[in-house]
């Protein structure tokens, strides 16, 4: 029981700058070599620069002419695709296929260019090349990193290299490859997965992208990871599921995993998780992983995800229309097995844990009642108004247990609301925390990976809402501001420690036609992780 890893490696190869460096390029064996191709490249009359001016002419003059054409200028993220002519052997360039992206009018005042412009043309750039790339039956590619954007910017090579294999696991990855058992690949017009990308690199920054390509390697795979749990049916991703998952985790490498049974949570005291759990026949689980890179006095960062494997709202009982999707409402969890993934396979010097309390939400004669009162871990008690805001009830008692570690920081990760939806959209996952140092940080590395954060208010007058006349709290505050008395609900367990709350229903999963698990956050909380 388990999933099997992201299939594309990547690596680095080293060519010696100077004249030769595109001959040496155009010589490696390749299924295709991907060269963007800047404006600046080429000379007011539409004449091309030296180095292109050479490729050119390798390729029988295939770029002037499509210039010429008009079929190609190096405008951001048109493409050009050449295949290979016997001329191609007799001039010792051995790729099958050489695909040319544009990158734009880089260069021209690279100073007056903002970071987020840079960023937004080199996403274009290479989701444009990937698009063409997946089209052909290519199943390795060497990526001239060097030219076009890295050429212009160099400084920002490494954020280059990060974004572009982030970029790949989007668009490499295909849910059938890995559950063949469930959905077997078309017969036809089937294009395989790349299975080897190489990036061009120079003796001057070898080492520092070898490692960033072996860090964002490491975020592929967990976001792979994260993709395959919540794309998952609830059939077969149940809570024993995901807990035998980070157990087959932790035999591949040094992670520590235990897992907390029903019979441990009673005598923990976690009524309001238990109560989540009641209308269900599958037992709930409780994951405790640990990544202790750090100094062993080091206070850890702890994760703590949702992992609610199906949302039927119990008792308060879901619309039927796409109540599929309730699949992903383990997405919090997943994401953090998913980055637990990622630091163990960078070896990060950090220590982390990761806890997931994971369960059903299902309706029957013994599930939770609304009006039901219950006792969580931290003594206090809870009246449920409402079954369906469940997730709550599993993580308040998750935020009570992991006090006992004396954490730096902990983040929870959770498809909490509908109504952070429909504030943000699909756009930017919700943040909640009293701590603007966590808050600044966040948001931060939330810009930088693309996985961005948008804060929102925890203000105390929100706190009136949840009041109960027979319990200390009621789970839901009403319809008003639904996303932030959630977060005011979760704050009530948090004092002993920093606390951040990510809620991701808008960010970790799409509707529609292409409807899937995004793996979001976790770049974001990988990212976050490094720096912390």
């Amino acid at each position: 029981m388990g999933v099997k890893s992201m299939q594309t490696k990547f690596n680095a190869k080293v060519f010696p700058d100077g004249q030769t460096r595109l001959s040496l390029q155009l010589q490696t064996s390749s299924d295709c070599i991907v060269i963007p191709f800047a404006c600046v490249e080429l000379a007011k009359n539409y004449s091309l620069g030296n180095i292109f001016k050479h490729l050119d002419e390798s390729l029988d003059g295939a770029i002037s002419l499509a210039m010429a054409r008009g079929d190609f200028t190096g405008k951001v993220g048109e493409t050009l695709l050449l295949s290979q002519q016997a001329s191609w052997l007799t001039k010792g360039i051995k790729a099958k296929r050489i695909l040319l992206v544009g990158a734009g009018n880089i260069a021209t005042q690279p100073d007056k260019a903002t970071d987020a412009k840079i960023l937004q043309d080199f996403v274009k750039s290479a989701r444009a090349a990937l698009k063409v790339l997946m089209c052909t039956k290519s199943q390795s590619a060497l990526w001239l990193l060097d030219s076009g954007f890295a050429a212009a910017y160099p400084q920002a090579s490494v954020d280059f290299i990060r974004h572009s294999i982030l970029l790949m696991e989007e668009s490499f990855y295909r849910f059938g490859q890995r559950f063949d058992h469930l959905k077997a690949p078309p017969l036809e017009g089937y294009a395989p997965v790349i299975k080897t990308v190489t990036f061009a690199v120079s003796v001057k920054n070898e080492k520092l992208l070898k490692e960033s390509i072996r860090i964002s390697a490491a975020i592929a795979a967990g976001m792979g990871l994260s993709k395959d749990l919540g794309n998952l049916p609830a059939n077969i991703c149940t809570p024993a599921y995901l807990a035998q998952t980070a157990q087959n985790l932790a035999k591949q490498s040094h992670l520590k995993v235990q897992v907390l049974e029903k019979k441990d949570l009673e005598k923990l005291g976690m009524g309001s998780f238990l109560s989540v759990t009641q209308g269900s026949v599958l037992p709930p689980k409780f994951i405790i992983m640990q990544h202790l890179g750090g100094l062993t006095k080091e206070a850890p960062i702890v994760l703590v995800g949702k992992g609610i494997t199906f949302d039927t709202g119990g008792i308060s009982l879901k619309p039927g229309e796409a109540m599929d999707e309730m699949k992903y409402d383990m997405c919090g969890a997943a994401s953090v097995m998913g980055t637990m993934l990622a630091v163990t396979e960078m070896k990060l010097r950090k220590n982390v844990i990761g806890i997931i309390p994971t369960c059903e939400n299902m309706p029957s004669g013994t599930a939770t009642r609304p009006g039901d009162i219950v006792t969580t871990m931290s003594g206090k008690t809870v009246e449920i108004l409402n079954t369906d805001a469940e997730g709550r009830l599993i993580l308040c008692d998750a935020l009570t247990y992991v006090e006992r570690f004396k954490p730096k920081v902990v983040i929870d990760i959770a498809t909490l609301t509908g109504a952070c939806v429909i504030a943000l959209g699909s756009v930017h996952s919700g943040l909640f925390t009293r701590n603007q140092q966590i808050s600044d940080q966040l948001v931060a590395v939330g810009r930088d990976m693309l996985d961005t954060v948008w804060p929102m208010p925890l203000d105390d007058a929100y706190q009136e809402q949840l009041k109960s006349n027979f319990a200390d709290m009621a789970n839901i505050g009403g319809r008003p501001a639904g996303s932030v008395t959630a977060a005011c609900f979760l704050s009530r367990f948090t004092g002993a420690y920093p606390w951040a709350h990510l809620d991701i229903a808008g960010t970790a999963w799409r509707s529609g036609a292409s409807k899937g698990s995004t793996g979001r956050p976790v770049p974001l909380l990988t990212e976050y992780l490094i720096r912390a």
